[in-house]
C-alpha cells in the first residue's frame, strides 16, 4: 500500500513525524513505527481502505462534540440564533452569526440549529498567588513519615503539616496518593497507579497495626499487617453512621473501583494475576454476567474496599484541615499516567490508549529511550466525551488541596507513545489537545482556588514554558539545572519569578548527596553505562562552580568544604534558593534534614530502594532539631509572610 496514506493518517492523528531529539538533531519516524503506533491507538492502517476508514473515524471523533473557549473570546463557526443556558440557570438569546463573546466562566449549554453543544468557558489564568508573594513550603513522601505504624499515613501527614505551619511554611507538597493495587504490596510506586481518581487506602489510619523500625519499609509485611488491622476495624465499624452515609451516596465509579479491588484481591490470591488482563475472560468486562454474579456473592468484600476509601477520604480531609492554616496547604501530585491493568483501565478502558505505553525518547542518559509501563487518556476519547474524564481527574486532585502539581507537564503538549511490546526507539510523539486542557485546568483551579505547578523538566518543547506561564501554571526551577550558557550556576536574582524554586526533587540526589556524588556512586554500584571517572571530574568542577555561586550571592562566606563535608553546602543551598524571586520555593524534606539519599533513582526498580526510605524521626522531633530550626528560620527571614 502507499506510504503516503499512512503518513496522512498519522498527521491527522497528531503524530509528530518529524521531531528534534535532546541534542536538537532532526529525527523522522519510520513508516514501520508509524504503522505500529497507529495500530496501538486503534487506528487500522494495513491498507489504503483501512487508512481511509480510520481517517473518517478520526474526523467524526474530533467533530464539535463540545466547545472550550476563553472568556471574552468570540464564539465562531456557528450561524443562526441560539439559546445559551448558563450554569447558573439563566438563559441568553444569541445571534451566533455575530460571533458573540461569552464572559461568564463555567460549564454551559448552547442550543442551536445543529443541536445541543456543551460550551465550556475558561478564565484566562489559574488561581495564582499575589504577584509579590514569595511563599515557601516543604515536599515530603507520605510513606516516609514516622507515625504509629510501619509507614507514614494521613494522620502522620496532618502532624507533619501542623509542625510545618508552625514553622512558617505555606505549603506541603506530596507525591501522588492515587489508588494503587491494595492487595498487592509489591506495587508501591506512587507513579504507577491503578486509578488517579481514588485514594491509596494504605495511607488511611488504624491504631491496630504493628509499628516497625529501621530505615527502609518492608512493603509486603507492612501492608499485610495493615490490611489485617483494617479488617478488624471494618468488623467493628461496618455499622458506623458515617460509613453508612458514604456507602449509600457512593457513585457508580466508586462502586466499580471497589468491585475491581475485590476482584483483584480474589484473582491475585487464586492465580497471582497482576491485572485484569490475566483474569478469566468473563471477568474482564465490568458489565458481564460473571462480574454481576461475583458482586452478588462478594458484597462484603466490596463493602470492605468502600470502607477503606471512606477511611482514606476522612483521614486525608483531616490532614488537609490542619494544612489549611497555611497560605496554600497541601499540594497534590497528579501522575502522568496509570497502569493498564488497573481499575480505571478495567472500568473505563475506552477512555485510554490501552495499546500504547508512554515514556521518553532516547537521550544522553537513556540511549534506548524509556517506556514507563503506564498509559494515559486517549486525546480522541477526551474530545468525544467533552473532556469529562480529565475534569473528573482535576476535581479529584483538588478536592483536599490548595494546589496541584502535574507530573511530566510536557505531556500536556505531547506524549512519547510506544506500541505495546515495542522498543521506545520505535515510539513517536503524539500531540495532545493542549489548549483545551490548559483552559480546563484554569477553570477548575479558579473554582477550587488551587495553584497549579507543572513539572517542566527534561526536553522542553519550544515555547511551552511561556504558554504554561501565560495560563498561570508555575514551572519548576531546580538548583542543579539552573545554569548559564558557560555552565556556571544562575544567580538567584536571575531565576524565574513565575516558577517554583527547588533545591532538588524526589528523582535527584539531595544537596548533601549531590555534593558527595552519591548518585555517581549508585551508578557505579549498579554497573550503569558511562564513564565514572569523567563524571567525578565533572562533579568536582561543578562543586567549585556551585560554591562560587553561593559566595557571589552571599549565601556562603567560607572556603568551599571538602567533598565529604556536606552540611555547610546544605545551609548555603537553602539560603540561595530562599533568596530567589520565585513566587514559591519548595524544599524536599531530605534537604531540610541534610540527608544524602534520594527517594527514587529513575531507571531502577529493585536495584535501588525506591519509595522505601523512612525519615529518621517523628515530625515533632524533626522540627525540634537545631539544623531544621536554622533552615526554617532562613526561609522565614528571606520570605516573610
Amino acid at each position: 500500500m502507499s506510504d503516503a496514506a499512512v503518513t496522512a493518517l498519522a498527521e491527522a492523528a497528531g503524530i509528530l513525524i518529524d521531531w528534534e531529539d535532546a541534542d536538537s538533531k532532526p529525527r523522522r519516524v519510520s513508516i514501520e513505527s508509524l504503522r505500529a503506533v497507529l495500530s496501538g491507538l486503534g487506528l487500522a492502517c494495513g491498507s489504503a481502505a483501512q487508512c481511509a476508514e480510520s481517517a473518517a473515524r478520526l474526523r467524526a471523533d474530533t467533530a464539535d462534540t463540545s466547545r472550550i473557549v476563553d472568556a471574552g473570546a468570540p464564539l465562531t463557526g456557528l450561524s443562526g440564533r441560539g439559546l445559551l443556558h448558563l450554569e447558573d440557570g439563566t438563559t441568553r438569546d444569541l445571534d451566533l452569526a455575530a460571533a458573540p463573546a461569552i464572559a461568564t466562566a463555567g460549564y454551559h449549554r448552547l442550543e442551536h440549529a445543529g443541536g445541543v453543544l456543551p460550551l465550556i468557558v475558561a478564565p484566562p489564568r489559574c488561581a495564582v498567588l499575589p504577584a509579590d508573594a514569595r511563599a515557601w513550603g516543604l515536599a515530603v513522601q507520605v510513606y516516609s513519615l514516622r507515625g504509629d505504624g510501619a509507614f507514614g499515613d494521613f494522620r502522620a501527614l496532618g502532624d507533619f503539616a501542623g509542625h510545618a505551619a508552625r514553622a512558617g511554611a505555606d505549603a506541603v507538597m506530596l507525591s501522588p496518593v492515587h489508588a494503587l493495587f491494595t492487595a498487592d504490596p509489591s506495587r508501591y510506586s506512587p507513579y504507577s497507579p491503578s486509578s488517579r481518581i481514588y485514594l491509596n487506602p494504605w495511607y488511611a489510619t488504624t491504631s491496630d497495626a504493628p509499628a516497625a523500625d529501621g530505615d527502609l519499609i518492608d512493603w509486603p509485611s507492612a501492608v499485610h499487617a495493615k490490611l489485617a488491622a483494617f479488617q478488624r476495624d471494618y468488623a467493628a465499624m461496618r455499622d458506623d453512621p458515617g460509613f453508612a452515609t458514604f456507602r449509600a451516596t457512593a457513585d457508580a465509579g466508586l462502586r466499580q473501583h471497589a468491585l475491581f479491588e475485590a476482584l483483584y484481591a480474589h484473582f491475585f490470591a487464586a492465580t497471582g494475576a497482576r491485572g485484569w488482563q490475566g483474569w478469566p475472560e468473563p471477568y474482564r468486562t465490568p458489565a458481564s454476567p460473571a462480574v454481576a454474579a461475583f458482586a452478588q456473592a462478594h458484597g462484603d468484600a466490596i463493602d470492605f474496599h468502600l470502607f477503606l476509601q471512606w477511611r482514606a477520604e476522612t483521614d486525608l480531609g483531616d490532614a488537609a484541615a490542619v494544612a489549611s492554616a497555611m497560605r496554600i496547604g497541601l499540594v497534590a501530585d497528579i501522575a502522568v499516567g496509570i497502569d493498564a491493568g488497573g481499575s480505571h483501565a478495567w472500568a473505563r478502558g475506552d477512555e485510554l490508549m490501552l495499546g500504547i505505553g508512554i515514556g521518553a525518547p532516547p537521550d544522553a542518559f537513556q540511549a534506548e529511550g524509556q517506556n514507563w509501563g503506564i498509559t494515559s487518556f486517549s486525546p480522541f476519547a477526551l474530545r468525544t466525551r467533552a473532556y469529562q474524564p480529565f475534569i473528573d481527574l482535576l476535581r479529584s486532585a483538588m478536592r483536599h488541596s490548595g494546589g496541584v502539581r502535574f507530573d511530566h507537564a510536557l505531556g500536556l503538549r505531547r506524549l512519547w507513545v510506544v506500541p505495546s511490546g515495542a522498543s521506545p526507539l520505535d515510539g513517536a510523539y503524539l500531540r495532545q489537545p493542549e489548549a483545551d486542557l490548559l483552559r480546563l485546568i484554569a477553570l477548575e483551579s479558579t473554582r477550587a482556588n488551587a495553584i497549579v505547578i507543572g513539572e517542566d523538566l527534561g526536553v522542553v518543547p519550544e515555547g511551552l514554558r511561556d504558554t504554561l506561564a501565560a495560563r498561570g501554571l508555575l514551572g519548576m526551577r531546580v538548583l542543579p539545572f539552573e545554569r548559564m550558557p558557560d555552565r556556571s550556576f544562575r544567580p538567584p536574582a536571575a531565576w524565574d519569578r513565575d516558577a517554583v524554586a527547588m533545591t532538588s526533587t524526589h528523582d535527584l540526589p539531595p544537596v548533601a548527596g549531590w555534593w558527595q556524588a552519591k548518585d555517581i556512586d549508585w551508578r557505579e554500584t549498579l554497573g550503569a553505562a558511562g564513564d565514572r571517572a569523567k563524571e567525578r571530574a565533572e562533579r568536582a568542577d561543578d562543586r567549585a562552580l556551585l560554591w562560587r555561586a553561593f559566595t557571589d550571592a552571599g549565601a556562603a562566606t567560607d572556603p568551599a568544604p571538602a567533598a565529604d563535608v556536606p552540611a555547610p553546602v546544605v545551609d548555603a543551598a537553602l539560603a540561595f534558593v530562599a533568596g530567589t524571586p520565585s513566587t514559591l520555593a519548595i524544599v524536599p524534606v531530605e534537604d531540610l534534614l541534610g540527608l544524602d539519599e534520594a527517594p527514587n533513582l529513575p531507571g531502577t526498580i529493585d536495584e535501588h530502594p525506591n519509595w522505601r526510605r523512612r525519615l529518621p524521626d517523628k515530625a515533632e522531633a524533626l522540627f525540634a532539631r537545631p539544623d531544621v530550626a536554622r533552615h526554617t528560620r532562613t526561609f522565614r527571614t528571606e520570605r516573610p509572610a
